[in-house]
């Protein structure tokens, strides 16, 4: 697992093993993300998504706690998945990074608690699967409009964005953070300490 510049973010860069058949990789191996994050992953829900070159989705996150840690993968065609700092006194609040996802590298990300999500397809009937730690419950999930200019998300050019129409009426951030939506940097700290210390 290799640490991105944004805490609690790590991306899984498996070998590869092809041959005549196919190929073969480990995509996900529970004792490096707990090595990597300091506790195990709590499987609670397994996700998939098809989508349509261009659509973006995100950036969603949930409130901590209990938050909700994603390790994300594209089994088919390629997206840009981005994560976000939104804990508001983090060091690297308001900062995002992103990583090429596709089936023929096959990284994954792993996001802990309080990180926002958020991915483009860039291709056609692009499939993300995703891992998750809590399962969906609407009343702690909330979104962050990912074309916020504020946020500055350098989405690839040329390709038209196509959001749902709750992403489309997401607050921007500092709407967001003015509504006390945002998980504070303190309040992840802790719960992730909760973790690791069981």
């Amino acid at each position: 697992m290799r640490q991105l510049g944004i805490s609690g973010a790590w991306v899984h860069e498996p070998k590869i093993f092809p041959d005549g058949r196919g190929s073969f990789h480990e995509w996900f191996r529970a004792p490096d993300l707990a090595e990597a994050a300091g506790h195990p992953l709590n499987l609670a829900q397994a996700n998939c998504s098809v989508s349509a070159r261009g659509t973006l989705r995100g950036v969603h996150f949930a409130d901590v706690p209990p938050g909700q840690a994603k390790y994300v993968k594209c089994v088919r065609g390629a997206v840009l998945d981005v994560v976000v700092d939104i804990r508001v006194g983090s060091p690297t609040y308001r900062q995002w990074e992103a990583v090429r996802l596709d089936d023929v590298d096959h990284h994954s990300v792993y996001l802990s608690e309080g990180l926002g999500h958020a991915f483009m397809a860039l291709t056609d009937d692009a499939t993300v699967v995703y891992l998750c730690s809590q399962g969906y419950a609407p009343q702690r999930e909330h979104g962050i409009h990912p074309l916020d200019p504020a946020l500055g998300i350098e989405w690839p050019a040329g390709v038209t964005p196509l959001l749902s129409d709750k992403d489309a009426a997401a607050p921007t951030l500092a709407e967001a953070e003015t509504q006390g939506l945002l998980p504070s940097y303190d309040a992840c700290r802790a719960y992730v300490e909760e973790l690791r210390t069981g």
